[in-house]
């Protein structure tokens, strides 16, 4: 199915970033217009789709489980624990993954995989509500949560030193303050609407590929209008730049962290065109992206795991102590690094090193449905 394929895409694209995180040169956010160029910052731009994909079909695959014939007792059961489960990985596999310590100190990083988690036991609850309900909730999370963005945190540090119950509260749902990268606002509606979405995804071929590249474009279109007015939707309006590249990154130059209406827009419209363009796709090429969209959580893990690995071979090849590399990627040497094109050939080596084993999981899951734990991962 096309979910399946779009989700291996994406998890591709999500490598990518973290290939750069981890072997780029530059010390600034590709973001910043003042020392980016477009290059660099279409590759962190092009990952931007990733988050609001992987939590979006998330919902879509609670939904088709539903479809499928679980009860909503089951599923709900199934998503409050399965997030329970990827809140516990996000402090401990996924921790160590980028840091390759123990070091609680200073290196705990509250990012997407909790997300994700809350927001599945955050729909545990929303499924016992009417569709027309749970899409209602999703689509005002999405579209009134910029409303929000004149509140702000009284504390002005990382919010483990010395910020009081309110500042803590605020930053976990909408102002991200270190180490709260992923608030929860609006990544629960964002899964709720995938969930609502999945009934469109049983409709038949022709008519539900019209729907998705139908609605999509319209998600899109109304992207370019409000961000062209530089109105409501996000609070980083768009101006000229010294060059029409740099301007254009300016346009799609929006919120992340929290996702800002223009960012979802931006994203998502043009990911439910692409669920279309893909529906019912055959060949070599989507049966690679299917492999790896039918084990998402695996991937994540093992790709973290290997470019990390994989800056230890190279720091090793350099006569680089390797204690400094057991860190976060942000911690590294100021001379550390390699050009974007080392950073694509990394990538590359990663994502063909780490199909072999994404196939042999998703076999596994698939034979083995008897290990209920297995549908965890």
């Amino acid at each position: 199915m096309s979910v399946d394929i779009v989700r291996g895409l994406i998890m591709v694209i999500m490598a990518l970033d973290h290939a750069r995180d981890f072997f780029t040169d530059l010390r600034f956010p590709p973001e910043d217009l003042s020392q980016s160029n477009v290059p660099l910052f279409l590759t962190r731009w092009i990952t931007h789709f990733c988050a609001p994909t992987f939590v979006l079909l998330a919902g879509t695959g609670a939904g088709l489980s539903h479809l499928a014939g679980r009860s909503i007792p089951s599923l709900s059961h199934f998503l409050w624990t399965r997030g329970l489960w990827l809140i516990v990985a996000e402090f401990t596999l996924v921790r160590f993954g980028w840091t390759f310590n123990l070091n609680y100190a200073g290196q705990v990083f509250i990012q997407v995989i909790w997300a994700l988690g809350v927001s599945m036991i955050a729909l545990a609850a929303l499924i016992h509500l009417p569709r027309w309900a749970i899409a209602t909730f999703g689509l005002v999370m999405i579209a009134g949560h910029n409303l929000l963005d004149g509140i702000h945190l009284d504390w002005q540090g990382p919010i483990l030193v010395g910020a009081g119950l309110r500042d803590w509260i605020w930053a976990l749902l909408h102002e991200p303050r270190l180490p709260i990268i992923y608030p929860l606002i609006p990544w629960i509606g964002v899964m709720a609407v995938g969930y609502a979405l999945a009934p469109e995804l049983m409709r038949p071929p022709a008519e539900r590929r019209a729907w998705l590249i139908r609605t999509g474009l319209i998600l899109t279109v109304l992207f370019v209008v409000l961000r062209f007015l530089n109105g409501y939707g996000d609070p980083l309006p768009w101006s000229v730049q010294a060059s029409p590249g740099l301007t254009f990154a300016s346009f799609l130059n929006v919120q992340k962290y929290p996702p800002s209406l223009m960012f979802l827009l931006m994203t998502l419209g043009p990911v439910l065109v692409l669920l279309g363009l893909v529906d019912q796709a055959r060949g070599p090429v989507a049966r690679f992206f299917d492999v790896i969209g039918r084990v998402p959580f695996f991937f994540y893990l093992a790709h973290i795991y290997l470019l990390h690995l994989m800056v230890l071979v190279v720091a090793a090849a350099q006569g680089r102590p390797l204690g400094t590399y057991l860190n976060p990627f942000f911690f590294y040497p100021s001379d550390w690094g390699f050009g974007l094109p080392v950073v694509y050939g990394v990538w590359l080596l990663a994502v063909a090193l780490l199909y072999p084993p994404c196939l042999w999981f998703g076999r596994l899951k698939a034979r083995r449905r008897d290990l209920a734990w297995l549908s965890y991962l």
